[in-house]
């Protein structure tokens, strides 16, 4: 006689949503483990236990999970700087630091699999415009907390351009250790505060 503690269990359906979150913990797991190129449809139904039909159901290209997996990540570094803008004080350097450390903390907190996921992005069109877009959100963003502290009012595009691109470089650099998290947001904020000092009428 079977015992109950022999007796098989069915498996539990997920929801399509707990799919897609299961799917995409899975893809960020093969990353960190073997590095973005590894990251296949094909691979990641393997690695999730699931028949590759599931995995198309939800994501039809590789660049379509990439975007999903960059989404995620600026979906939770816009809520970080939100939840620290609430809390900050209205002044220059308390916003400038707000957007170093929830820049460059996101990152960290992400760990080595978004510089990966970034630089995937660059290397299709249709991805970088994803990145563009979302880059553009933030960018305006940042333009609407730092103007009121510019001279002239505003903030010229071509600035937040130099920020951002600041941002991912120091980011990145403490992502992979080459200087410490406390370099690359103090850096950063240095940036940001020179950056709305040039904008003199």
């Amino acid at each position: 006689m079977t015992s109950s503690a022999e007796t098989p269990q069915p498996r539990r359906r997920l929801s399509r949503q707990d799919r897609r979150r299961q799917l995409v913990d899975v893809a960020w797991s093969i990353i960190r483990a073997e590095g973005t190129e590894a990251l296949t449809l094909p691979r990641l139904a393997e690695q999730a236990g699931v028949a590759k039909p599931v995995v198309y159901d939800h994501f039809a290209t590789r660049p379509a999970l990439l975007a999903a997996l960059y989404q995620e990540f600026d979906t939770h570094q816009t809520a970080l700087m939100d939840a620290a803008f609430q809390a900050s004080e209205p002044t220059l350097p308390s916003r400038a630091m707000v957007i170093a450390a929830s820049y460059v903390g996101c990152v960290l907190e992400q760990g080595r699999e978004i510089p990966g996921v970034i630089s995937a992005l660059a290397g299709s069109p249709e991805l970088a415009r994803v990145k563009r877009d979302y880059e553009a959100v933030f960018m305006e963003k940042c333009r609407t907390l730092l103007a009121p502290f510019a001279p002239a009012g505003t903030v010229a595009a071509s600035g937040l351009l130099a920020m951002l691109g600041a941002a991912e470089a120091l980011s990145f650099a403490a992502a992979s250790g080459d200087i410490t998290p406390d370099e690359a947001k103090d850096e950063l904020f240095q940036t940001i505060l020179a950056m709305v000092a040039r904008n003199a009428r």
